[in-house]
């Protein structure tokens, strides 16, 4: 097949929706199809254009067999309600005519929106119908449900309006994807028709993630008996992770240590929450490489999550730390998609409860063998329902079938 993606983040961003887009780009080009991407200079989740990029200009690139057209951002230094709308508005405006143009000249089976963003999808639409191609959607979270649900934009007119734009964008896509069932739910109330929706779940390299010694510990000097209860990804506002500050606290007098890996929009007051504390360790993003040495770190890994983003979003994060065959402590309502998917592979608590997650934390902290359960169910669930090669698989055949 020939395939053109169209989305605002991608590789070599190393977490987020960058990585998994560019890992089934990379994917499909392996496979032998011919896939361009018109995307944009990698930023994320720092909030910061990389290194040898520029926001300024379009520059043309090739990973891994994939022709990559990345367009003019504007980067805010602190994303807010007014500034994330320019710097959405931003690549749809600079990626509209390279995407259109890419369109013309590549003539592909396919295209393939990725959003967030939502604003750059009428482009994709656009591209697809001057190409004759299908055009296909993959929401990989519900960003004006969330946006309204966290208090990032206000209310009234203005959400009414913004969901019934939605509702008929996603009308007249051919195809639209979503990554939990809940999710793909949604799409139903959002008038997509039962043949032109399908689950596209996230995914884990089960054979780069796995259990297995970490050097980590010993290089951040923390002591033998240490129970390590690990945050890592992105910081931002939906993440609620504000929380662990409050845990880091209640849990000051044991021996489980924090330890923070990753960047984002609420980085910098999680930081100084809980400056001084002994038992808070931070790290930064670690490269792909490192990964599962620093997942392989962890005693328990921590996924806070706010109440009112339950069933908007679903954390990529989740997959790579069940393969890492550790229990989990997340901030789930009862009865959602994130739920579901620990059940029986650690504990969940009221979203935004620091209490109880502090608790859940140390009755884990005192109980190996419960450890060792719940992790072991954790990997044996990432094999079976996460794996990269069968999701990617399945996911070639509903393209195949399409075009």
């Amino acid at each position: 097949m020939r395939i053109l993606i169209h989305g605002l983040n991608y590789a070599p961003e190393p977490t987020g929706i960058g990585k998994f887009t560019g890992e089934m780009a990379e994917w499909l080009a392996g496979r032998g199809h011919r896939v361009q991407v018109v995307t944009t200079p990698p930023y994320y989740p720092d909030w910061r254009i990389g290194a040898g990029y520029s926001s300024w200009c379009w520059r043309h690139e090739s990973i891994a067999g994939v022709s990559i057209y990345r367009c003019p951002l504007y980067v805010p230094a602190k994303p807010r309600g007014l500034t994330r709308l320019f710097h959405l508005l931003s690549f749809a405006a600079s990626s509209l005519p390279v995407a259109i143009a890419r369109a013309l000249i590549l003539r592909p089976d396919v295209v393939i929106a990725v959003a967030p963003a939502l604003v750059s999808v009428p482009g994709s639409w656009i591209a697809a119908r001057l190409a004759g191609a299908r055009a296909f959607l993959h929401i990989q979270d519900f960003e004006i449900d969330a946006a309204f649900a966290l208090g990032i934009v206000s209310g009234g007119p203005m959400r009414r309006l913004a969901l019934a734009l939605e509702s008929f964008l996603l009308r007249r896509f051919d195809s639209v994807s979503s990554i939990t069932p809940a999710m793909v739910a949604r799409l139903a109330d959002k008038g997509v028709a039962p043949d032109r929706r399908f689950l596209f779940s996230n995914w884990v390299d089960t054979a780069a993630i796995h259990p297995a010694p970490s050097a980590l510990r010993a290089k951040l000097n923390l002591p033998a008996d240490a129970i390590v209860a690990l945050y890592s990804g992105n910081m931002g506002e939906k993440q609620g992770v504000e929380t662990l500050a409050d845990v880091a606290r209640a849990l000051a007098s044991t021996r489980v240590h924090l330890l923070l890996a990753g960047a984002g929009a609420a980085a910098a007051r999680l930081g100084a929450a809980t400056a001084g504390m002994a038992q808070v360790h931070w790290l930064p993003i670690q490269p792909v490489e490192r990964l599962n040495d620093l997942l392989n770190a962890a005693d328990i890994h921590l996924l806070p999550q706010r109440a009112d983003a339950a069933d908007l979003v679903m954390p990529s994060k989740l997959a790579f730390m069940l393969a890492s065959g550790k229990p989990v402590v997340a901030g789930a309502v009862k009865n959602t998609a994130l739920a579901h998917a620990i059940d029986g592979c650690g504990i969940a608590v009221a979203p935004g409860d620091a209490a109880a997650m502090a608790a859940a934390i140390g009755e884990l902290a005192k109980d190996e063998q419960q450890r060792k359960r719940l992790g072991d169910q954790a990997r044996t669930r990432a094999v079976a329902e996460w794996d990269r090669e069968a999701i990617l698989a399945a996911y070639e055949k509903v393209l195949l079938a399409a075009v």
